[in-house]
């Protein structure tokens, strides 16, 4: 039986690294995008390439009437057996000062209420209480949850360290249900959230501090959020792998 995965924001960067490696590993792939539909249909077809199956499904996950909407979809492929809440937003540096509640609540929206009834789908799915048959849920975090990010992005790092705390609640909740959840926790990242010219400068300059002097690649996020997935990862639950260079 095909293993049916959904990656949210799923067409760049890390999602689209974490989509194409999953496939390699035998996933079927419901990439999930707010707006590139060129980027998503380009990872849609390298998967089709390999023999996977995938679709590419317009959902903005700060919407909750978007939410439904890869879901109902990736439905079509076969059981849901796995989640990665990947998609999210940041916005250029700034002080707490300079915030306002319209850029708070689309900052939460994506990266904590969204994340959250994806999670919602997932379990309505994959809990052997709903009977499904179980699953995995990986949430993408970043190392500001624990840094702070002052001076620069406090307010996204509450929203990552949010999912932390999510991460930990929910995975000792359906533990026994058969489903898994954990997260990832990624250092500055070479990906168009950082790498674009409202950033500039900004990669070389967090290389500077990160202990292996570089930013990473999405292919080495990717790799611990597709372990995770797996049944390598059988006995993990309600914790963070950090991938960080150190940092």
């Amino acid at each position: 039986m095909s293993k049916v995965l959904i990656v949210t924001g799923g067409g760049r960067g890390i999602g689209k690294a974490t989509s194409i490696l999953a496939a390699e590993k035998g996933w079927d792939v419901c990439i999930a995008y707010a707006s590139d539909a060129a980027a998503a249909e380009k990872v849609k077809q390298q998967i089709e390439a390999m023999g996977r199956k995938a679709l590419a499904v317009k959902a903005d996950v700060g919407k909750e009437d978007d939410v439904v909407a890869p879901f109902k979809a990736a439905d079509a492929l076969g059981p849901l057996k796995g989640l990665v809440n990947n998609a999210g937003i940041m916005y250029p540096p700034g002080r707490v000062e300079d915030i306002n509640a319209d850029k708070l609540q689309k900052l939460y929206a994506t990266n904590v209420f969204g994340p959250i009834l994806c999670s919602r789908e997932a379990i309505r799915r994959m809990s052997t209480k709903h009977g499904g048959t179980g699953g995995a849920i990986v949430n993408v975090t970043s190392v500001v949850a624990h840094l702070g990010g002052p001076g620069r992005n406090v307010d996204y790092g509450t929203t990552k360290a949010a999912m932390e705390l999510f991460t930990l609640g929910l995975g000792r909740e359906v533990a026994d249900e058969g489903i898994r959840v954990n997260a990832v926790r990624p250092g500055p990242t070479r990906t168009e959230m950082l790498d674009n010219p409202l950033q500039a400068g900004r990669l070389e300059e967090m290389a500077k501090v990160v202990p292996m002097k570089r930013v990473g690649k999405p292919e080495e996020i990717a790799a611990p959020i597709v372990w995770l997935l797996s049944d390598e990862a059988s006995f993990v639950v309600g914790t963070s792998i950090i991938a960080s260079g150190g940092r």
